[in-house]
């Protein structure tokens, strides 16, 4: 049975996780790496490319992860591995989390349009920030954007404002 540290489970807390029970996130964890990994992987990708259409397809995928209680590439665990492995559903996304997406969105169509204008420097360096950022989640949790949404709310979890 894999356990969750205290650490993990006040990150997912702060995604919007803090509803679903232990066992379940335990088992699901590292799939909710996925959707910000291929991210991170397709936004470096058009950033490296200077690809403004390659960052605006992501920016739509992005902005549907946004309205739905789903990413869309949550979609692969849905038919591919939970069918094969009996895995528990993945969790809905929460605010947090949702708004996570919002944000990449807007910064992705930003970026595409930096790179459509001929402003390449900039355009690279926001888009290298972006993919650090979803980086950032895929490897550790730790969701940058999801933090300032849950501070602007006043809503921290408990774990972390014990720790700090």
């Amino acid at each position: 049975m894999r356990t969750l540290s205290s650490t993990q489970r006040m990150l997912l807390d702060i995604q919007g996780f803090g509803e679903v029970d232990d066992a379940t996130l335990a088992r699901t964890q590292g799939w909710l790496r996925f959707a910000p990994a291929l991210c991170a992987l397709v936004a470096a990708l058009g950033t490296a490319l200077a690809s403004p259409w390659t960052l605006w397809a992501l920016a739509a995928i992005a902005a549907a992860g946004a309205a739905l209680p789903f990413h869309p590439f949550d979609l692969a665990y849905r038919a591919g591995v939970r069918r094969f492995s009996a895995g528990p559903p993945l969790p809905e996304n929460r605010a947090p989390r949702r708004f996570a997406c919002a944000l990449a969105s807007g910064w992705l169509v930003v970026t595409g349009a930096l790179f459509t204008g001929g402003y390449d420097v900039a355009g690279y360096v926001l888009g290298a920030s972006l993919v650090a950022v979803a980086t950032l989640v895929a490897t550790t949790h730790v969701c940058i954007p999801s933090i300032i949404f849950r501070t602007a709310c006043g809503q921290m979890p408990s774990l972390l404002r014990a720790r700090v």
